[in-house]
């Protein structure tokens, strides 16, 4: 592994720990004062744990070398893993609405003083977990994934805790369900950007941030370059993205083709980050029925196509 991926590892195991730990605590503590709120934060947790599990998993993955089966490594193990989690956010939101929808029929008592105390503890570890991912959040959206787990249960644990005192302030119990509403919202809205995202990058649609006329228009910028068309973009994980295509140039010698396959691929990593690509260069003097390409490594070739 490399030493960014040997510190996120850390990082994430470090986390699973804590929001298992804590997980536990919110469990017995909400049980014990009938703070379903608290119940709900704890099974969120519990989600969290698993989440950066699968995260932690996914990053030793990602760490791994192509092989002559997984010619392009492991990099959407991490996408994978990041969808997985989505749709069990999904399911637990539901799970949380649906209980809190019923304890909004019957209320129950609380006890709120306990309930502010293991929600305020409960905040300090999701905001500190929150802050060491958002350090190795950027570009990677596994990563990011697990820190949105996480700063939405400490925006839900903060919630509680300013619920709590509401409760014991005004003794309106049915702000515990309404918490617990709040918090399936949360969980929910979390969610549902990571499936979207994840489902691009699976069904190799165009990467985020990325358009494709302004690619094209880009490559055609380039010298030695007549036009610009096939072009197919997608990402093989939530950070390395690709690009096929086909480039009309000159009839000229490879010496020179492999010139403009330089600047192309320059223009590609720099400015749009694509490091993989795959450019087919072509003759426009061909025939109507032929199809021609230059390769930087021999002579001109020609194929004629059936149809």
């Amino acid at each position: 592994m490399h030493v960014h991926d040997l510190r996120t590892g850390k990082v994430l195991s470090y986390s699973v720990f804590l929001m298992l730990a804590l997980a536990a605590a919110e469990a017995a503590a909400g049980y014990w004062t009938g703070s379903l709120a608290l119940v709900s934060d704890a099974a969120h947790n519990f989600t969290d744990s698993l989440a950066l599990a699968l995260a932690w998993f996914a990053c030793y993955l990602q760490s791994k070398p192509a092989t002559e089966v997984k010619t392009y490594g492991y990099h959407r193990a991490g996408v994978l893993a990041a969808f997985v989690n989505a749709i069990g956010l999904v399911v637990l939101a539901g799970v949380i609405c649906y209980e809190a929808v019923e304890r909004l029929r019957h209320p129950l008592p609380v006890e709120a003083g306990w309930m502010m105390a293991v929600a305020g503890a409960g905040f300090l570890v999701d905001a500190g977990v929150s802050l060491a991912l958002l350090r190795r959040a950027r570009g990677d959206v596994n990563i990011r994934t697990a820190f949105l787990h996480t700063a939405a249960d400490a925006a839900s644990t903060l919630a509680i805790v300013v619920g709590a005192w509401l409760i014991r302030t005004t003794g309106m119990l049915r702000i515990d369900p309404l918490l617990s509403l709040l918090i399936g919202a949360l969980i929910l809205w979390s969610s549902v950007d990571i499936i979207r995202e994840t489902l691009n990058i699976l069904l190799e649609g165009l990467p985020r941030g990325l358009h494709l006329e302004t690619v094209i228009a880009a490559m055609r910028q380039v010298e030695g370059v007549q036009s610009v068309h096939d072009v197919h973009i997608w990402s093989l994980g939530s950070n390395v993205h690709a690009l096929s295509c086909h480039v009309a140039i000159a009839d000229i010698p490879p010496s020179e083709s492999a010139a403009i396959l330089r600047r192309l691929n320059e223009l590609l990593a720099e400015r749009f980050r694509i490091s993989h690509t795959t450019i087919q260069f072509e003759n426009p003097v061909c025939e109507p029925d032929e199809h021609c390409f230059v390769s930087p490594d021999g002579p001109a070739v020609r194929t004629r196509e059936n149809g």
